[in-house]
Order: C-alpha cells, then structure tokens, then sequence
C-alpha cells in the first residue's frame, strides 16, 4: 500500500471531519496526503524554533497542541490557541510564506500528519480551487482572535473563567472537555493572568458548589450556577 492509502485507512474517520479534506475527491486526497508523513510528540514536547514553522505545516490526529506566545521581559505567557483533532498550523505561514514568533506545546501524547510546507504550497498552487477549504478555517481562527482582544480588553477575569468554563462543557453529556485536565497554570495562560489570581477564581467556584476540584481534574456540577453567575455580572456592569 502507498503511504497515502496506509493513512486513509488509519485515520479515515478522523480525515473526514477535517476541513482541508472533506471537499476531495478521493484521487485528488490520495495527492495531498501523499505530501505528509505521520509523527508522534510525547506530552510537554516543546517547537520553540520559528523558523521550523515555517518549514512544515501539520493536522492534528489525537491530543492536544497549545499555540502561544511569551512576553521576553516578564516571561509572562498568553495561549492563543488549543489546538484539537483536526485543527492545523501554521495556516500562518501556509498563506503568507513569512515566519513569526509562535510557540507550540503537546499537552498530551499527540499525533500529526506533517508536510513540507513548500510543498503544500505546490500542490495548492496545481489545485488553486483547493485554497476555499483554508478560508473557513482561517475565518475561524480570526474570529477567535477577535474574542479573545475583546474579552481581555473589556471583561475581568472572573467573567473570562466563566465564559471559558461554559463554552468548554459539552451540551449533550455536560461532561467538561479539553480544559478539564489543566493545571491552573495552563488556565490562567489561556485567560491572559496568573496561576494565583485563576486558583482564587476557581476555589469560589468550588465553594458554591458549581465546580468539582479534584486532582488534575476539574468538573462542572452545576452549569445553572455558572451561568447564573454571568448573568449577573453582565447586569453589573451595564
């Protein structure tokens, strides 16, 4: 079997929710596959180097990526991005052919298909009708962007926990997902703050029975409370 086809096969059901590829006929995704090889990060492996960003261009398979940025004077860290199944990055860097500061970190054990990036840049440029499957996901990550200006800029941190905790809860099991693992560290990066101040959120939370805190995991018992809350502190501050 061609090296495209062993990857259809293993990761057909996840390639098929993924946006790059649910548009392609099958001789036009064996091509594109065709351009990437599978590689496996451990958990808490580190791309610190810029320029090898712009060199490969990845889909997540499994586990979870963090896109981030440090401040060199005070250290202090900002996640832009949790990347998931399906996700890709740099899209950056696909569209402009320039590198920039980012940062990556596997959160998890994580799987990727990885691609030379010049030569997804090839294979766009034969398939030019294929760039309108980067556009909706590009929109995306825009408009996340976009939130999250508008949330540290106007919103305290207690509404961002908030906001944060109930866009992560899963409407049909209710169960807490991609967040509800991470150590108040990883928390307060995503939210633009500090461990301390996330973990005196967070004990108020437990305290009125809306969250479970437990070891390396944290569960919503009442979503009723937490959206109670920010309902009234959206009241407060009109």
């Amino acid at each position: 079997m061609t090296r495209e086809s062993i990857l259809n096969y293993k990761y057909r059901e996840i390639l098929s929710e993924c946006d790059l590829l649910k548009s392609l006929d099958k001789e036009t995704s064996n091509t594109f596959l065709g351009l990437f090889k599978e590689e496996k990060w451990p958990k808490n492996t580190c791309i610190l180097n810029p320029e090898k960003l712009s060199l490969k261009f990845y889909i997540v398979l499994s586990g979870r990526v963090k896109m981030y940025q440090v401040d060199p004077f005070s250290g202090k860290e900002l996640t832009l991005f949790l990347l998931s199944k399906c996700d890709f990055f740099d899209i950056f860097c696909l569209l402009d052919s320039r590198a920039h500061t980012i940062y990556y970190e596997s959160l998890d054990d994580v799987t990727v298909l990885a691609a030379p990036m010049e030569n997804l840049r090839n294979w766009l440029h034969k398939n030019p009708n294929e760039y309108v499957n980067l556009l909706p996901y590009a929109g995306k990550q825009l408009r996340l962007l976009e939130n999250s200006l508008f949330e540290m800029t106007f919103n305290d941190i207690s509404t961002r926990l908030l906001k944060l905790l109930i866009k992560n809860v899963n409407q049909d099991s209710r169960d807490l997902e991609y967040i509800h693992d991470l150590p108040d560290k990883e928390i307060a990066h995503l939210l633009g703050s500090t461990r301390a101040v996330v973990n005196s959120h967070l004990q108020r939370l437990k305290h009125n029975g809306s969250i479970k805190l437990s070891r390396n995991k944290m569960e919503v018992r009442d979503l009723g409370i937490l959206v109670h809350m920010l309902k009234c502190q959206k009241m407060d501050s009109t």
